[in-house]
């Protein structure tokens, strides 16, 4: 039976967008690259949908007319530049992408973007920057999704940002088909910076991968499960169906108080 969602680009007809007055676009924006030994290279692109697509229904049934675009499957990969098939492009082809796509948006009337991104490689905090002078008419934000929930509560490992606990556990609810058996998976150990200043935070510089990694991944993913995956993703949805819901009903004027 036809039943399009109309939250979601991809599914929607030329009848049902032009009759839609859209204020909210959504880019997921992901990445195709090694995640340990257990994980698929898409790793990010998979949880990127599992979280745009609920979220932006929640949005929808509050009201919010919100569209979540085709999403971006390739992001920053210059740390990993020579692990096998990470697929990497550079931030100013990232910045040339948004700029043809912001260009659509504007044309169709969108008041407000959210980058949606699911890869910490990615960083589009100077592009938001600069999109803001080409594209004046049209807000640009940034969600980092595994910001907006603390991991303490959920998880049991909680250093590390790649291939760990929670994102094993993400998966392991998502898309438990394509997640190995825990058994295959490295310890994911990483080498943290000598430098005391880039432990401290205040210096920051590119890890390179293989020296940090044996294994690709950072963070120990070996107690990770399903039900602890479903949880805090739930939480992660809720949070950023709130914000499409408030940044949709809330006008260019009312941003500051």
């Amino acid at each position: 039976m036809y039943q399009p969602r109309p939250y979601i680009l991809a599914e929607t007809t030329w009848k049902t967008v032009k009759e839609t007055s859209y204020e909210v676009a959504i880019l997921p924006w992901g990445a195709t690259e090694a995640h340990n030994y257990h994980l698929p290279y898409a790793t990010d692109n998979f949880q990127n949908d599992a979280i745009a697509e609920p979220a932006a229904r929640q949005a929808w049934e509050r009201g919010a007319k919100v569209l979540v675009l085709p999403g971006i499957p390739y992001g920053v990969q210059t740390g990993q530049i020579d692990i096998k098939l990470c697929m990497n492009i550079l931030p100013s082809t990232q910045l040339a992408i948004l700029k043809d796509l912001c260009d659509v948006l504007v044309r169709a009337g969108v008041a407000k973007l959210v980058l949606l991104n699911g890869h910490g490689g990615n960083d589009f905090k100077m592009m938001v920057r600069e999109l803001s002078i080409h594209f004046p008419q049209l807000f640009v934000c940034a969600l980092n999704w595994f910001k907006t929930e603390p991991k303490e509560g959920y998880f049991t490992h909680l250093e590390g940002d790649h291939a760990d606990e929670m994102e094993t556990s993400a998966m392991l609810h998502i898309r438990p088909d394509l997640v190995a058996d825990l058994s295959q998976a490295g310890d994911g150990y990483a080498k943290k910076w000598k430098f005391a200043a880039m432990r401290g935070g205040w210096v920051s510089a590119q890890r390179q991968w293989t020296a940090v990694s044996a294994d690709t991944g950072v963070g120990n993913p070996k107690e990770a499960t399903a039900e602890k995956g479903e949880r805090y993703l739930k939480a992660v949805i809720a949070k950023t169906a709130d914000f499409l819901v408030e940044l949709a009903g809330t006008t260019r004027a009312d941003f500051y108080e």
